[in-house]
């Protein structure tokens, strides 16, 4: 089966407008959306448009890890989802939505 895969690329501080932390937003977003399943991965270091390095060695400990949702479904209801991401990601543009057509295989 093909699907579309959506990846937001956030900060671990990044809130959402009320209070709660953005990548966890962005997983309830989806599922009252109904979709199929969304999965959030803690970076252990990476940068992004401050171009500061953020890294979780013990040594410098950072509050600011990269996290990465990731979302599976069919194409039109991942594009569906997009209107709500801009919502949430705001006019500044927090975070970097990518999309990639995927293969599903249920085995």
């Amino acid at each position: 089966m093909t699907a579309l895969r959506l990846t937001v690329f956030v900060g671990e501080s990044d809130m959402a407008s009320h209070g709660r932390p953005l990548y966890t937003e962005i997983v309830h977003r989806a599922h009252r959306a109904g979709l199929a399943g969304a999965s959030v991965f803690r970076g252990i270091e990476g940068f992004g448009a401050s171009s500061r390095v953020h890294t979780a060695r013990l040594l410098s400990l950072s509050e600011e890890l990269p996290v990465a949702v990731v979302i599976v479904d069919a194409e039109p209801r991942v594009r569906g989802f997009l209107p709500v991401l801009d919502d949430l990601l705001g006019p500044d543009g927090r975070g970097l939505v990518t999309l990639d057509a995927t293969e599903v295989h249920r085995g």
